[in-house]
């Protein structure tokens, strides 16, 4: 039984299978943990015209691997872990099946196109995108099955070898210029390859909060003293408040008094607003005090700190309320060290201390250092925009040019204030104690062969700003949806101005119009003219369908079409995935990459008991699989209480479960989620994709309905 809808008034199916394609798709089964996992697979060929593959499969827990080498007509091969089959091919491309089978029978699969030719390669080229220490090189070449990969990091290295089509990953020790050697392979005898310099800068970037460790391009110094020591690793304990597989910084006591650490900030830590609390993720196998203090005062603030007990128990989360916490630090003589303090001011240098009047040695773990609590300004730059230059018509962004003849600040009598700040190097524009403003463009702009207008808004104060484009024609508005206290981006095709009556040709000034709720501050970026490219776009560019059911008979998560029920989190501590809020088209919807699995969590569990389905509308370009888990803490209410039950819906595109580039609703029947018991204390959604950590999903319109 199919259980989605898609809701298109047209849809084509072509499925096209050349040369050129090479799709790796993994699958896994995701119902147990001891199905094998890390399925993939060596790959060579000889290069003497006889078109002999080898494959040497490899999967963590696998103890046989079925090969099905995609020839219509031929066996399946099965191997045991560690050993080699071969195929010999004509020339073509072909889609080889790898099946890995664990111990309980649970099974993993791992697909990849592997192209045979007799031709020689030519045209051998390769792109370079590096990263702090780290450079990634993906090759193309006609008539290459394969690429070697020598990233010149010494002498007798090693390369790492890809299909065609793939990308190549490699860290250096140091900065420095590196000659990185590409060599095109194929079934023929003949290679070619090519070399170019590439130039390693190394992790450079100021640190600013909030501080992740994960960032290769920022340089995470922590100036230790008394003995201390400090570097940035893998998260060695994935429970707790830190379930992510990210990077931590590693603190290391050897015993002395004081020992501790000190990040310089490229961007002070401000607390003229509301917003002083701090949070961090925090790791210690016995309990020890941990001291946060702030020093360097931009304009000579008071040091101040605040103390937490961590119980030892792990990956904890502290938080730090600077608003009623905190107390003078020491300085010179008493100065009223220990006083109740309040900071209003900005700091540049965090300090930590792990036990700090204490001798207790051994290696803590820190993560995901933060300031929440509302903040009233942005502290990062918004996400620099990807069009091409010449589908660009810009008004304001640093990533294109921008007309001289615009004037940002337009004397219309306004009570808005206009200032140009400065994030992390990027220009925006703050618009502060707001009720109108304009933008005049200096002369009239033809906007009319262009798709969309761009824009990126932060506010900590609205949530809606009515934005016009006015042309000769006329003026008309549409709401900019903001999530407060985030950057949003918002994409709007010019049909929602031109369908109310008004051409683009001359579009001369912009407005954004809130009135009556005045006196608030809201920042733009990027803000542009631009049209979609050729290919398919890689987000959704209309919002999606608007449910139809009767409010009544509906328990919202998240729908612009219904009142929604307050909602902890969409996405919890323990979730592998970047959230996103944007809006799309004026509808807000939640974008998550690099997901691997997300959680949503209510404020209070609900009671689903009397309604029939599960909907929810998502969209992709590149997930292989979708999951939906629905989770239930039972009677007693708690996790792990004894009760608790749950299901995973498994939809897979291959099997046409849902498809790509579209909006599709999912409307799940409650009885399909057979393993959920109980559907009266839902405590938890989880998306997940696939593959995993490599999958952007959006996701609009989460309800319960009957």
């Amino acid at each position: 039984m199919k259980i989605l809808k898609l809701l298109v008034a047209f849809l084509a199916v072509v499925t096209v299978f050349t040369g050129c394609e090479n799709d790796v798709i993994t699958n896994y089964a995701f119902q147990d943990i001891s199905a094998p996992t890390g399925v993939t697979a060596n790959f060579g060929i000889t290069q003497d015209d006889t078109g002999v593959v080898t494959i040497t499969p490899v999967g963590e827990g696998a103890s046989t691997f079925t090969i099905y080498f995609g020839v219509e007509g031929s066996e399946p091969e099965t191997i045991n872990a560690g050993e080699t089959a071969s195929y010999t091919y004509t020339e073509g491309a072909y889609l080889i099946r790898i099946v890995a089978t664990g111990s309980t029978g649970l099974t993993s699969e791992f697909n990849q196109v592997v192209k045979v030719s007799f031709t020689a390669p030519e045209n051998l080229s390769f792109e370079t995108v590096v990263s702090g220490l780290t450079a990634v090189v993906t090759p193309t070449a006609d008539n290459a099955t394969m690429f070697d990969v020598y990233f010149g990091a010494n002498d007798d290295e090693e390369p790492v070898t890809v299909m065609a089509d793939a990308s190549a990953e490699f860290t250096y020790a140091e900065p420095g210029e590196y000659s990185v050697r590409v060599v095109a392979k194929g079934a023929s005898v003949n290679t070619i390859e090519l070399t170019k310099v590439v130039t390693i800068t190394g992790a450079v970037d100021p640190i600013v909060l909030p501080i992740t460790f994960d960032d290769p391009t920022v340089n995470y110094a922590f100036g230790t003293f008394n003995g201390a020591s400090f570097e940035v690793v893998t998260n060695p304990d994935l429970s707790g408040a830190n379930m992510t597989e990210s990077n931590v910084g590693a603190i290391t006591n050897s015993g002395a008094q004081y020992e501790g650490g000190a990040f310089t900030l490229g961007t002070p830590v401000d607390f003229s607003g509301a917003n002083k609390t701090i949070t961090m993720k925090f790791w210690s196998n016995v309990e020890v005090p941990v001291l946060l203090k702030f020093e360097g005062g931009v304009d000579g603030e008071r040091q101040n700190e605040i103390t937490k007990t961590h119980s030892g128990s792990g990956w904890e989360t502290l938080t730090f309320d600077f608003a009623t916490e905190a107390v003078k630090s020491y300085i010179d003589g008493n100065q009223g060290v220990g006083e109740p303090f309040v900071p209003t001011g900005q700091y540049a240098t965090m300090v930590i201390f792990v036990d700090g009047p204490g001798t207790t040695a051994g290696t803590f773990y820190v993560d995901d250092i933060e300031q929440t609590g509302g903040a009233t300004e942005p502290l990062m730059a918004a996400t620099a925009p990807t069009a091409a230059e010449a589908d660009v018509l810009s008004v304001f962004s640093d990533s294109y040019t921008d007309p001289a003849s615009v004037n940002y600040f337009p004397n219309w009598g306004q009570s808005t204030t206009y200032e140009q700040v400065d994030l992390n190097g990027n220009a925006a524009i703050k618009y502060g104690n707001a009720n109108y403003q304009g933008i005049d463009l200096g002369g009239e702009f033809d906007a009319s062969a262009y798709e969309f207008v761009h824009i990126d808004v932060w506010s900590a104060d609205y949530t809606t700003i009515p934005f016009f484009i006015i042309d000769t024609s006329g003026e008309t508005p549409v709401n900019l949806e903001v999530t407060a206290g985030e950057w949003t981006s918002i994409d709007i095709p010019l049909s929602a101005f031109t369908d109310q009556g008004i051409s683009v040709n001359s579009v001369f000034q912009f407005k954004f119009d809130v009135q009556p709720d005045n006196g608030g501050t809201f920042y733009i970026d990027n803000l542009y003219f631009y049209n979609a490219s050729a290919s398919v776009a890689d987000s959704p560019q209309a919002a999606a369908p608007t449910p139809a059911f009767d409010a009544a008979n509906v328990i919202s998560l998240f729908s612009d079409a219904y009142s929604d029920v307050n909602m902890a989190t969409w996405r919890t501590d323990w979730s592998s995935a970047v959230l996103e809020a944007i809006s799309v088209a004026g509808d807000a919807v939640k974008k998550y990459s690099e997901l691997n699995f997300v959680g949503a969590e209510p404020v209070s569990q609900i009671d689903a008991s009397g309604m029939t389905h599960f909907s929810t509308d998502v969209w992709t370009g590149d997930a292989t699989q979708i999951r939906i888990k629905l989770v239930d803490f039972g009677a007693d209410g708690t996790f792990e209480g004894g009760d608790d039950s749950e299901h995973e819906i498994v939809l897979n595109f291959d099997n046409g479960d849902f498809i790509r580039n579209s909006w599709v609703t999912l409307d799940i029947p409650l009885a399909d989620f057979t393993g959920l018991t109980s559907q009266s204390n839902i405590a938890q959604l989880i998306y997940s994709g696939g593959p995993a950590g490599e999958t952007t999903v959006y996701v609009d319109n989460v309800y319960f309905h009957n």
